[in-house]
This record gives C-alpha cells, structure tokens and sequence, in this order.
C-alpha cells in the first residue's frame, strides 16, 4: 500500500528536495504540503522546476488532515519546529529535519541554540537519524531527528575510527568545506551574489559552530569519555556539497582497513582505494558518500577526505532513508539514483 506523505516546510531547500526525491519513490504519495508564509500558491510557483509534477498546493500546516497521513517530514528552523511537532497528533510518525531533537541533553541544546527546550519529553523520545549506525532504533522509532550535514559528514569520517581504536582521539582535527545551500532559502546579506561569490571563508571559528554540539554528544558516548574535536567550517560559493578533510593519528593503512570493513555492506558509502579522495562532484545530487584515506608525509599520521551532497545525504536523502525504515520500506527506495555529472 502506497504511504501517504506530508511535508511540513515544503517551501525550503530541504523541502524542495524531499519533493524531489519522493516524487519518484514507488511506494510512497505526497498528500500535503505546507508552507505557512506561502500558503494558497502552489509548487510551481515558489519552485518551477517542480511544475511537471502534480502537487497538493500550499497550505498552512493546521490546515492538514493529519488522520489521513502515515508520515510527516518537518522542514522548519529550528525552534519553530519543536513548537509544531509538539502539536501534532501523538501517535503521527515524524522525520524532523531541524536542530531541535538531535541533542539528548536538553542543557547542550539551550548551550549551542540559545534558547531553553520547549518539548522536553519529546527531546528524551527522538531517535538521532544517522541512519547507517541507528538503524535498528529507528526502524521503531515515532520521532527521527534528523543529524545536521555537517554532523553527518564528520562522522562518516570519524565514528568507525573511534570505535575501533585505531586513532588518537585527543588531536582530531576536521576542517570542513561547505556548500551555500547549507544556510537555507532565507536572505542573508553575507549570501548575496556579490558578496559570496570569487570569495572562501571560515566561519564559526574556535568551535562555536552548532553541530559541535552533535560532535560531543556521539564522539564521547562512543569513546566511553569526553572528546572534542577541532572543528573549521568554511563557506564555498558552490550550490551543492560538502567536504571534509580530516587529520587524525594513526596509521593510514589501518584507518582506510576500517573504513573498509565498516562500510562493507553499506549502500550509500563508497570507500576509495588507498591513496585515492572524493570530490564533491562525485556525489552532487545523491544520497552517496565518498571516502578517501592517505597517508601523510608524517609519519603516523593520516588523512581522511569525506565528500556528499549536503541536501541530499547531509539531510532530505538521509530523511527519506529514515523513514523508509519508519515505514517497512526498502532502505533504498527512492534514493539509488545515480550523482549528477558534470
């Protein structure tokens, strides 16, 4: 039977994209669609390259018929998006693709977003939805939260290497390229044509940038003991992608062994022969992730170079691959598409 969809924050990048990937899924059906601040257009207005599809038009989100929806992805900022999902039917199954349930500690959250926790008992229900390492607890979960993109590419990069041991965990470095759409739609004068573009910045310098947060959180439940991570995002004038470069200690030939042995059996991520790395236009437009391991002319150190695509597998992708698992579908519904080139 054919699962029926909403999207909450259907006028969003993340939004966008949810449409797009599940407008060819064959086992689920968009039925609403919301975007409050544009409620009464439809798709094709806020998103033409959408207009071949055949789309509910905009609605408010009070406006839906929750009782006729089997899953509902929430595409708010966060704040907003506790707020709703707290007035959602208690029994409505929910992939949140904000901030607001990734923290399990309501203290970190109101520490990295500036503001207390308005849905507590919620907060201790999320599941986080790094899909490839809780996939069990999610197949059972109501509420998914979605990890932030540049929590998930980090972690692609590091999770196996912390759980096997094979690197020190006291001199972690990350330094992260990011692409513009990880902002979202909403204007920014720093976004602006002529002010990003020809340009590359840091950003979130000395690790204030939020995902830290989810860095903590996973680093030290896996290590058994507090590991902070050196963390530097960048800002590229790029629509898509993020890459990682990661300097851990090591030996590289064991780092990329792994890698290797972790993700075997994984759909979505792909290990590189030693000595090779990704680029973001390896993954643009899928749900893949690249990872590439060498060594550095140092000895016992080693490089690791994680590509993917951040609206896709940093966020709608990964949404849809969750609630594939919510649902009884196949893992890989909908998602096996193949990156678009060049």
């Amino acid at each position: 039977m054919t699962k029926k969809i909403a999207i909450i924050g259907a006028s969003g990048y993340t939004g966008a994209e949810l449409i797009r990937l599940i407008s060819s899924h064959p086992g689920m059906e968009i039925a609403a669609l919301a975007a409050n601040s544009k409620a009464g257009q439809t798709m094709d207005q806020v998103f033409p390259f959408l207009r071949h599809l055949d789309l509910p038009q905009l609605v408010t989100w009070e406006q839906i018929d929750f009782t006729q929806i089997d899953l509902c992805f929430c595409a708010l900022p966060h704040k907003t998006s506790q707020e709703v999902i707290s007035q959602l039917p208690g029994d409505m199954k929910i992939v949140d693709l904000s901030a607001d349930f990734r923290l399990r500690d309501p203290q970190a959250y109101k520490k990295w977003y500036g503001n207390d926790h308005a849905a507590v008992e919620m907060q201790k229900e999320a599941v986080y939805g790094l899909t490839e390492f809780y996939r069990d607890e999610i197949k059972g979960a109501r509420l998914v939260a979605g990890t932030g993109c540049n929590a998930a590419t980090g972690q692609f990069s590091l999770r196996p290497l912390i759980s096997a041991g094979v690197i020190g965990l006291d001199d972690i470095i990350l330094d992260m390229k990011c692409a513009v759409s990880g902002a979202g739609r909403s204007l920014k004068e720093n976004l602006l044509h002529a002010e990003l573009s020809e340009g590359y910045n840091a950003y979130a310098v000395g690790g204030t940038h939020r995902h830290q947060g989810e860095f903590d959180q996973e680093f030290s439940l896996l290590a058994g003991r507090p590991v902070q991570i050196q963390f530097t995002p960048h800002l590229l004038p790029v629509n898509r992608g993020i890459l990682s470069t990661g300097y851990v200690s090591g030996d590289a030939q064991a780092v990329h062994d792994t890698f290797a042995k972790a993700y075997a059996d994984e759909p979505f991520i792909q290990v590189l022969p030693f000595g090779q790395t990704p680029s973001t236009h390896d993954v643009r437009g899928s749900n893949f992730v690249h990872i590439g391991v060498t060594g550095d002319r140092i000895q016992g150190r080693a490089i690791v170079v994680t590509a993917l695509d951040n609206l896709c597998k940093g966020s709608s992708g990964q949404a849809l691959q969750n609630a594939n698992l919510m649902l009884g579908l196949g893992e890989t519904e909908g998602l096996m598409m193949a990156p678009l080139f060049p």
